[in-house]
């Protein structure tokens, strides 16, 4: 993954830091591996899929390596940072990404299907951005405070019809987003999130496999009238990583192609 590293601020901002990308088996956590090793980035790939995982950090090569976990028990995410602190000796860059949603209406749903949503999507990244943030205040330096950016959705900003529940989960990311970001501030750590729109990804929860939901979405977006590609939003993340983003804490940066224009 060496070849074709970019030159630029945010190659030299990078080169030498260690990120963990949890969700990172498939679809833009795996661009946001990739994206990160390019830019010089050591990155851990910890993901539910043990096998997913191994394969993304095969496939960067380096200092990848490949974690197991689920986001939404407290010893796994606890057992995934001692990896990286025996591993590594620590960390700086930590993308919360890992997300799922499923589709019905707001009258059908479970509580299983309610419960499966905010327990991946908002106390996945409450316990990653927790253990995160207690690490960060006891050991980083004055010149390495540590970056924390979290996947959000446009759903967190536009509800819709079947993912209500997943829209509710994505508006918590958000609120937490921000509350922690002011906590941290005064001590130099950064907390973002990124709110990517329809993205043409493996997940299948905007139908990617049904050419008429496909298109109902395309026509919602202005730019290109097309689904978003992983990559596009892992260039965010790398930017939110980066020193180049040193004066941005709470914020979150939607990446949609213009579906919300906020």
């Amino acid at each position: 993954m060496s070849e074709g590293l970019p030159v630029g601020p945010m190659a030299a901002d990078l080169k030498g830091k260690r990120a963990i990308v949890t969700g990172a088996a498939t679809g833009i956590g795996r661009a946001i591996a990739r994206a990160l090793a390019l830019h010089g980035v050591a990155v851990a790939v910890a993901d539910l899929s043990a096998d997913g995982a191994a394969t993304v950090a095969e496939e960067l090569g380096g200092d990848a390596l490949s974690l197991q976990v689920d986001v939404r028990e407290r010893p796994s995410v606890e057992a995934m940072f001692a990896a990286l602190e025996q591993r590594w000796g620590g960390y700086d860059i930590v993308i919360a990404n890992a997300g799922v949603s499923t589709m019905n209406r707001a009258i059908d749903l479970t509580d299983e299907e309610w419960n499966f949503n905010f327990d991946v999507n908002i106390r996945g990244i409450f316990l990653t951005n927790q253990i995160a943030a207690r690490y960060f205040l006891a050991k980083h330096s004055a010149d390495s405070k540590g970056v924390i950016v979290n996947t959000a959705s446009l759903a967190a900003k536009v509800g819709a019809p079947l993912l209500a529940h997943y829209s509710a989960s994505k508006f918590a990311v958000l609120g937490w987003t921000q509350g922690l970001a002011r906590e941290l501030a005064p001590h130099g750590i950064r907390v973002n999130a990124i709110a990517p729109g329809l993205t043409d990804t493996a997940q299948p929860r905007y139908g990617n496999n049904d050419t008429e939901l496909i298109e109902m979405a395309r026509a919602t977006i202005p730019l290109g009238g097309r689904l978003l590609t992983p990559d596009q939003i892992a260039r965010t993340a790398v930017f939110l990583a980066s020193d180049e983003s040193d004066a941005t804490t709470g914020q979150v940066i939607h990446v949609n192609g213009g579906a919300y224009m906020p």
